[in-house]
């Protein structure tokens, strides 16, 4: 089964993805499972797994919502307020979905030193005795914090989005590489070759400017703990669904068909475990 690991679906309105700003205006629209089963099927995708774009349990809902009348759909990581002194009741409400497997906050966009705050860690904590993933998603100079937040939990599974946003644009691979390689060594650390060309120039890339951070990424986690990811829609904003799918087998090409399986749908499989 080849799977997509990282997508997401929204409703667009300006206020509510005000982070799509006037240079996304392709994606300034709605994007459905009706969209997205016309994509996968023209690219040989068999299966997804959805991830939050906004910050509300109202979402993770509808993604929910989503995921039971769509069998393609095969996970959902979802939004949880893992700050509030609420969270375990707020888990126990949307855990009946039994296609809810991860949570993700947008740590991105917070300051220094959120991720090692005791509430959030205790929010971490709850996920843990649920069994369900975390989905890390920071810059590349968050990594250095990351670590040490990771290193609090080591019987958590976290899986790193779009591995960890390196400058792309600039060409520069350090110190991006290095906190990489070093974060691999957490074996509870899966990662998503996902969201990589939407961090390059978006009408001027190509595959040889996006290949040393691929292998990389292969060398440091391997294709076990390493997973395939669209990031569509954000991904429009440089290539198409398809084309994407293409590119990322053009650049593993050379590992064995069992590496590439695992990249491709196991490795998900495994980290997130979908039926």
């Amino acid at each position: 089964m080849t799977i997509d690991a990282h997508h997401h679906f929204w409703k667009y309105d300006a206020v509510d993805y005000d982070w799509i700003d006037d240079s996304m205006q392709k994606i300034r629209r709605d994007f459905g499972p009706e969209h997205l089963a016309v994509e996968i099927s023209e690219a040989g995708v068999d299966a997804v797994i959805s991830v939050q774009a906004r910050q509300t349990l109202g979402e993770t809902t509808w993604l929910l919502e989503n995921a039971r009348n769509n069998d393609f759909i095969k996970g959902v990581v979802g939004w949880v307020p893992l700050v509030s002194p609420t969270v375990t009741e707020d888990l126990d409400r949307i855990m009946t979905e039994p296609k809810l497997r991860g949570v993700r906050h947008v740590l991105q966009g917070e300051p220094d030193g959120f991720m090692l705050r005791d509430d959030f860690n205790a929010g971490i904590c709850a996920l843990r005795s649920r069994d369900l993933i975390y989905d890390i998603l920071v810059f590349e100079h968050q990594l250095s914090e990351t670590i040490e937040f990771v290193d609090r939990h080591p019987a958590q599974v976290f899986v790193l989005d779009h591995i960890a946003k390196p400058r792309v644009k600039a060409d520069l691979l350090e110190p991006w590489k290095a906190n990489l390689h070093e974060l691999a060594k957490r074996e509870n650390v899966f990662c998503k070759l996902s969201g990589v060309v939407t961090e390059a120039n978006w009408t001027d890339w190509s595959v040889e400017q996006l290949r040393p951070y691929v292998e990389t990424v292969i060398d440091a986690f391997g294709p076990s703990r390493l997973m395939f990811g669209s990031d569509w829609p954000v991904c429009l904003l440089a290539t198409g669904y398809r084309q994407w799918v293409d590119t990322v087998r053009n650049l593993t090409r050379e590992l064995s068909p069992a590496e590439q399986s695992q990249i491709f749908g196991e490795t998900a499989q495994k980290a997130y475990r979908l039926a």
